[in-house]
């Protein structure tokens, strides 16, 4: 489905002005939540923040593009379920941190079109750090361009993952994979949001990144992040990515081949145990 660069940059300043004001939302409660509440698994929280931040994104979203369909964490789909334009948003990614005042958390709404990422919109508002990105219009931090970093080996790579709520639950928890690539790179970073990982990578502050468990609204903004700052994405084994199997891996583009072929191995090896941190 063709886009013009004209309508792309017109859905890229609505879901900008969504998360600047959803952003103002997220940052007045911090510090100050009652009420935190899991959603039925443990760690998976909601705040009040989540709640008033997706209710202003839905009335900016709303208000400017009625004829769209969304897809919100905390509501489900709302709006035109039969449109080919699905935003997809998570009103506050890192919830567990939010409601720990641990600073990494945010905003992230995302387009798909056709069930393709087409925009992608990251507000940290701890730090007031703005990630934007429309397919074909390149990638910007605060309004200037942005770009993946050159690292080319495993061994001078700083890369990130995360941990699903399940991973009590799951021998496939992605433990082992963390611990096998912790001794061949400078270190994995958790920093608990999917969105900033990703958007950490498009900026060059991190070489790569893998996570297992994901919906789209955790990573659909960051897709377009990556891509458009000269990143890729893939399954884990490098084939085309499924955003219905919860899984990602996402580089500079350098790493793509060895992290994936270190993946795979890490993968081949019959689960164990709590996979503890082995060779």
């Amino acid at each position: 489905m063709m886009i013009s660069t004209t309508e792309l940059q017109t859905y890229l300043d609505i879901a900008t002005e969504a998360a600047l004001a959803a952003g103002a939302v997220v940052q007045s409660y911090y510090g100050v939540l009652d009420g935190v509440v899991e959603k039925g698994r443990p760690g998976d929280l909601v705040t009040q923040a989540d709640k008033a931040s997706e209710a202003v994104i839905l009335d900016v979203l709303q208000r400017h593009l009625p004829q769209h369909g969304i897809l919100a964490e905390e509501s489900g789909n709302v709006g035109n379920s039969q449109s080919e334009y699905l935003w997809v948003i998570d009103p506050l990614d890192g919830t567990t941190n939010f409601a720990h005042q641990y600073p990494s958390f945010a905003v992230s709404i995302g387009l798909l079109v056709a069930d393709v990422p087409q925009v992608g919109v990251i507000f940290d508002p701890f730090h007031q750090e703005l990630f934007r990105a429309g397919r074909g219009l390149g990638a910007t931090r605060d309004r200037r361009p942005i770009q993946v970093s050159q690292t080319n080996e495993l061994s001078k790579s700083l890369l990130v993952t995360g941990f699903a709520y399940d991973r009590r639950e799951t021998p496939d928890n992605n433990y082992a994979e963390f611990c096998h690539l912790t001794h061949l790179t400078q270190g994995v970073r958790r920093s608990g949001s999917a969105a900033l990982d990703l958007a950490y990578v498009a900026c060059g502050r991190l070489d790569g990144y893998w996570e297992r468990g994901l919906s789209p609204w955790d990573i659909t903004a960051g897709i377009v992040l990556l891509e458009e700052a000269g990143g890729k994405v893939s399954a884990y084994d490098a084939s085309p990515f499924d955003m219905a199997s919860g899984r990602i891996l996402a580089t500079n583009g350098y790493l793509h081949a060895a992290l994936s072929n270190e993946l795979m191995h890490v993968r081949s090896i019959p689960f164990s145990g709590n996979n503890r941190c082995e060779e």
